[in-house]
Order: C-alpha cells, then structure tokens, then sequence
C-alpha cells in the first residue's frame, strides 16, 4: 500500500497545484508506537493520552502542512519508511524543494524516519528524530545512515532517547547540519505525547529552515 497517498493528494489540491507552490513547507508527522495498537482517545497508563490531534495543530498553526496519518498494527519500520520515501519523492516532483520536507518522528515514529533518512539518501532534506535513539542501535540497527539536515532531541530522564552523536560519526552522508538538544523535563517518555513547546517550536524552527536555532 502506498502510505498516505490520499493525504498527498488532499494537501495539493488546496494549495492550487504543489508545482506553482514550492515554497510551501510540509511536515510528515510520523507518531510513537503506542498509538499503533490503541485509538487515538486511549490512556497510556503511564503517560496519559497522545495528544495527536494537538500536536499536528501546534504544526500547522506555524503555517507548515502536515501530513500524518494513525499506523494501524505493528509495522515493520523499515518497510514503512519506504512507503514514506515514495511519499517524499512526489512532493518532490511536483516541484517542493527538498529543504522545504521535514520528517519528524517520535519513539517508534524516529525509528521510521531515521529509515526514510537513510532511504532517501538526500542531504536537503530535513530531519527530527525524538526520543528515538540509543547506545545499542549502533550494533542492533547497523544499516541506518544518516543523511540530511539532522536535530536530535532527547529527554534526560527519558531511557529510550540518548545524544545520537555515536550515530552522526558511523554515518557515510557527509551531514551539513546536525544538532541535539537534551530536554529535562522529568517527565520521561511522556515529555513526547503532548505538543510540549520544548520539542515543538525547536522542530518548527527547524522545518522552516533555522539550523543554528536561534
């Protein structure tokens, strides 16, 4: 199955032809694992309801067009990711500029988009991979390489997000800009089910081209 053809097509039709619009900024929103296997209104019994629906409203409330859609069942990240590539691929030949995609990915969701990283071999495009990274993957994941304009966020309390820098050193794709930031929360896991401005706004700013963050 294509993924999120029917987005795709829903977000260019409005915008009056993606071709005549390359300026517009798109985000692909891919979410954690969780809400894989349970509706979008189920409680986390740790963390709480992902709150989806507000996240993808921080994002488009910046201006950016999101795409995004709920995974049903547990997916194989990779194959998922090239699905998504094919996604990225016809924003590309309608004529979107490579800097103008962002992919960002939470837990599960950084996974796939660390794959579309890869897949997609691009260094123009954008990259936020939250919570989605750890000392072992560099043994247990060996094919991931990164490439693109990379930020990595991670939370300090959190044992399933750590610095990714192990992964920028391993990787082949010469990267222009790579950039972490270590939240501290205290909250965990949980800091990424809610559109929490400590991870939104470095994301949007990144998505709209800002690499120094400023």
């Amino acid at each position: 199955m294509k993924i999120g053809t029917l987005l795709l097509a829903l977000f260019c039709l409005p915008l009056l032809n993606c071709k005549q619009n390359n300026e517009n900024q798109f985000v692909f929103f891919l979410h954690n694992r969780f809400l894989e296997a349970h509706p979008i209104t189920a409680e986390h019994p740790e963390f709480g309801r992902v709150h989806y629906h507000e996240i993808i409203a921080a994002f488009e409330a910046s201006g950016l067009q999101v795409i995004s859609e709920q995974r049903n069942g547990n997916v194989n990240a990779r194959n998922y990711a090239e699905g998504m590539v094919t996604q990225v691929d016809s924003l590309l030949k309608q004529g979107v500029l490579a800097k103008n995609i962002t992919v960002v990915g939470t837990s599960k969701g950084g996974y796939i988009a660390q794959y579309v990283s890869t897949i997609a071999n691009n260094p123009e495009l954008n990259f936020v991979f939250i919570a989605s990274f750890q000392d072992a993957d560099i043994e247990n994941i060996p094919d991931i390489n990164f490439c693109g304009n990379i930020l990595n966020i991670y939370e300090r309390s959190d044992s399933f997000g750590v610095s990714a820098l192990a992964r920028k050193n391993s990787s082949r794709c010469e990267l222009a800009n790579f950039k972490e930031i270590e939240l501290n929360t205290g909250l965990g896991h949980g800091f990424l089910f809610k559109p929490m401005k400590a991870w939104i706004e470095p994301t949007i700013q990144w998505a709209k081209g800002n690499y120094t963050l400023d």
